[in-house]
């Protein structure tokens, strides 16, 4: 079996390399990489040494994610590692919180977040409530190899003795986050403003947590697709506009005056305005900073992903923010995270978080954030969006993947696409180039083109943003001739 976990654990396609025989084996390398002490909780322990190590189990909707759940548990058991295991199905945060509420070692979630229906896998938390470090997943990589070269199965422990052991403990991760949720939004002034609001969990595992949270606040709230559907309705499960459909027809007929979406385990979130207009996560994370420093009057440093928009750098710029950009993956804002303090980390996936919470992306919060930005505003969704983009914009913004006619060396293709960068694109001039993470061509007006060759498959992904339709249209067909150029 190959298993490479990548910056947030494994993903593979049900019943043919996501197994309950794999499972159990890549558990089983978990227990041991834990066991081997390097590992760290989010804080101190305060308990007896001598007590069990502990690990949050979670899951998805996906087809038998509760089993899988119920599985890896008996293997950690086993282990002698006392497993809090979530009674129903929650969102990735959630778990993550409770990782490091619970002062765990590590959590797990029984999830592929926004990949098709087909898929499932393991995120691997560390106890600082993120995905786990990566020497974390090098370690679980070294163990998983040995096991199989050694022929080593797993340790299994009958569901019951673990539970009469004290070993396995059903316990609802909600409340205890809900509380922490509490401290971070300004639940009164959302109270005030009456508003009605359609949420989407799009059949994940998001499904009733914005809702309950906002119960008693007078907040109008409309679920769709938050019914038990393993099959997700036969999209993927991800927050974007050619997936909300159904979130439009919605607000169409009345049901809000506007909408939130989250992804399969509900740690990217997406909206959509009262006219039917998708409001993409960058949107968002310039609203929500702009919110958070007018507003609340925080201050902190700013990180973002290097396919993010600029209109984060404009604001961080007008208050004096320190600005950091980070490949992709919130693996690397968490970095940031730990080590200083951040105000708001996101990426263009829809992966946000801010001061106070987590290290991890939370569509949940994100969410909750919005609802507080729209009543604290007195102005609706597409209004204070029109407003950001006469402030800070225009930024048009568009992602394309370019298939290649062969594999190619990603070194090769990051040094050749630095060597060959054009002195203009369009009608402007390109003033900078990074390789934070591929290729990013900034021009004059602080339009940009990033081209990111896989590591793994002949695409070229291609990002844009311009200041106007016709200048993304530029940077995509530069991408497309680059394409095209691989022989």
């Amino acid at each position: 079996m190959t298993v490479n976990f990548g910056t947030d654990g494994w993903r593979a396609v049900i019943s043919d390399t996501f197994t309950f025989h794999n499972l159990r084996q890549v558990t089983q390398a978990i227990a041991d990489a834990a066991a081997s002490g390097a590992w760290q909780c989010s804080q101190p322990s305060q308990e007896d040494a001598s007590q069990p190590k502990k690990v949050v189990i979670g899951f998805d909707t996906r087809f038998l994610s509760d089993r899988y759940a119920t599985e890896a548990a008996r293997v950690l058991a086993a282990n002698g590692i006392q497993v809090y295991l979530s009674q129903g199905d929650a969102p990735t945060p959630v778990i993550s919180y409770a990782t490091r509420y619970l002062n765990a070692i590590a959590g797990i979630v029984i999830t592929a977040s926004h990949n098709a229906p087909r898929y499932n896998g393991i995120k691997l938390k560390s106890g600082f409530g993120c995905s786990a470090l990566p020497q974390q997943c090098r370690e679980v990589e070294v163990y998983l190899n040995d096991n199989e070269a050694q022929g080593r199965g797993p340790n299994l422990m009958d569901l019951g003795q673990a539970k009469n052991l004290g070993l396995i403990k059903r316990f609802n991760p909600i409340p205890d986050y809900s509380t922490h949720v509490r401290t971070l939004i300004d639940f009164d002034v959302i109270a005030d403003s009456k508003q009605r609001v359609v949420v989407d969990s799009m059949y994940g595992s998001g499904r009733g947590t914005i809702a309950g949270i906002l119960q008693g606040t007078g907040i109008e709230v409309h679920e769709i697709r938050n019914e038990m559907n393993p099959g997700f309705g036969g999209i993927h499960p991800e927050p974007i506009r050619r997936y909300l459909h159904t979130l439009a027809g919605a607000i169409s007929t009345g049901l809000g005056d506007y909408g939130l979406a989250t992804d399969g385990d509900a740690d990217r979130i997406g909206a959509m305005d009262e006219k039917g207009n998708f409001v993409d996560p960058h949107k968002i994370m310039a609203l929500s900073l702009r919110h958070l420093v007018e507003k609340r009057k925080l201050t902190g440093s700013v990180v973002r992903t290097v396919s993010t928009t600029r209109m984060i750098d404009r604001l961080a710029k007008r208050y004096g923010l320190t600005l950091h950009e980070t490949p992709v993956g919130f693996n690397h804002i968490a970095d940031y995270m730990l080590s200083e303090d951040v105000l708001i980390g996101g990426e263009e996936s829809g992966g946000i978080s801010f001061k106070g919470h987590i290290p991890e992306g939370d569509g949940v919060l994100m969410g909750l954030l919005l609802i507080e930005i729209v009543a604290s505003s007195g102005a609706t969704l597409y209004e204070l969006v029109e407003e950001l983009i006469k402030d800070v914009g225009p930024a048009y913004y568009e992602r394309r993947d370019q298939r290649l006619s062969r594999p190619v060396s990603k070194t090769a293709m990051v040094q050749r696409l630095q060597d060959d960068a054009p002195a203009k694109i369009g009608s402007e001039t390109v003033v900078e180039v990074s390789t934070a993470d591929g290729v990013k061509y900034i021009l004059a007006d602080d339009s940009w083109l990033l081209i990111r060759p896989s590591g793994t498959e002949p695409v070229l992904r291609v990002y844009a943003e311009g200041r106007s339709p016709e200048m993304v249209s530029a940077l995509l067909k530069y991408g497309e001739l680059v394409a095209e150029s691989v022989k």
